[in-house]
């Protein structure tokens, strides 16, 4: 059904994208193949599967049904070729780096992109003679400017974690495949319900799929979905190599996850306006920044690359990092926690919490100021959302 997905509805292909059923016992919902090694009919298949001249299983670190038909889900989505399931978000984007980028290479990346997917490439990477430049990739002639004879990939997280600041995709992918560069895109704020990176010009995504494409809170999981299959022909030995494969059991809670994201990310995204519109009205509010605001700077932007402003929000309260803490200490629905993309309302302090091993003059730079808390809008019924925040702002 994989091509005939292809032509349905986004809704239709969450659902059934990767559910094949069991040809031995006819199960709609798909098995968890718990198992580690495969065994071979006889040697010549095994010597086969391991040249890569056959089909089949070898080693569940190389290849799992369960973790495949989750792979074919995602990619189904997104329009890429068969994903890689990594054990992390962070596992993917390390996978992908090691594949991609070589001693002496460069990455341009967005300022504020996901703390540790920042700190990971100028701490870690840049041992191994990987230098890394990040900018506002907003802007894009200062992308263009970051651009280096050596850059070899444009890292790209769009909406960034946690400043809300979208960047233009296909303009950002001109500008890397003028350089000879590949543009990798982190499409976790988003998912492939709201944005299709390949569609645009993109040449890698990746997710934390502990986010919204699991969506339960549960689950962490990453995904990397290359454009085609020359692109994950390189990345897929390293993804072996490097032991960044997944637990068939985490597989499939994120299959079943995958099955009501749309419905999800849709009735989270429903909320989040009526949210974010309330925020930008409340006295004891500085700024909002949500996609689905006129008063967003790329809100025209979001308009022609998205299909819906999703339900991240930042803001900052008046009174600064106190008046924040206030509000956060004082939540009742809403969960104090890291993390986004589940069910539940989550909110937290960024500075402080998911992007502190950052350098401050970095962050300030990248906008992630001191007294910003991001939102991640869930699905509880929007006016016990709105009367959380009005018992909280009561006590800043």
């Amino acid at each position: 059904m994989t091509d005939d997905l292809k032509r349905l509805g986004r809704t239709t292909q969450t659902i059934h994208a990767g559910q094949h059923v069991d040809p031995a016992t006819g199960a709609v919902a798909p098995p968890i193949v718990q198992s580690s090694t495969f065994a071979f009919a006889d040697c010549a298949q095994g010597a086969a599967r391991f040249a890569g001249e056959a089909d089949g299983y070898i080693y569940t670190r190389m290849g799992n049904p369960t973790i495949a038909r989750l792979e074919e889900a995602v990619a189904t989505l997104e329009g890429g070729a068969q994903g890689l399931a990594t054990g992390s978000g962070m596992a993917a984007l390390c996978t992908v780096a090691f594949a991609l980028l070589n001693q002496g290479d460069h990455l341009v990346g967005t300022s504020s992109v996901y703390g540790p997917s920042r700190v990971v490439m100028e701490r870690d990477f840049s041992r191994f003679g990987v230098q890394s430049t990040f900018v506002d990739t907003s802007d894009l002639e200062a992308l263009r400017a970051a651009i280096r004879p050596n850059t070899r990939i444009v890292f790209v997280e769009t909406p960034a974690n946690p400043t809300i600041v979208l960047t233009d995709l296909a303009a950002a992918a001109e500008i890397a495949h003028s350089a000879g560069a590949v543009l990798l895109v982190d499409n976790t704020f988003a998912s492939p319900i709201l944005q299709r990176p390949l569609e645009l010009g993109a040449d890698v995504v990746m997710h934390s799929m502990t986010k919204f494409i699991n969506g339960h809170t549960d689950v962490v999981a990453g995904m990397i979905v290359p454009r085609d299959q020359a692109m994950r022909r390189r990345i897929k030995p390293v993804h072996s190599y490097l032991g960044a494969c997944m637990d068939p059991h985490q597989a499939w809670l994120a299959l079943r996850g995958f099955k009501t994201l749309a419905l999800r990310v849709r009735a989270a995204q429903d909320n989040a306006r009526i949210v974010a519109a309330y925020l930008e009205a409340h006295p004891k509010v500085e700024w909002v920044r949500y996609p689905g605001l006129a008063s967003h700077p790329q809100h025209e932007l979001a308009g022609r690359q998205m299909d819906g402003p999703g339900s991240l929000i930042s803001f900052e309260v008046k009174g600064g990092v106190e008046a924040g803490a206030a509000l956060l200490n004082s939540v009742k629905v809403m969960t104090l926690a890291v993390s986004l993309g589940g069910v539940e309302t989550l909110i937290q302090h960024p500075s402080s919490m998911t992007h502190a091993a950052m350098k401050r003059d970095d962050r300030i730079a990248a906008g992630i100021t001191d007294g910003l808390v991001r939102v991640s809008i869930g699905c509880e019924d929007v006016e016990d959302l709105i009367a959380d925040f009005d018992r909280a702002f009561a006590a800043v």
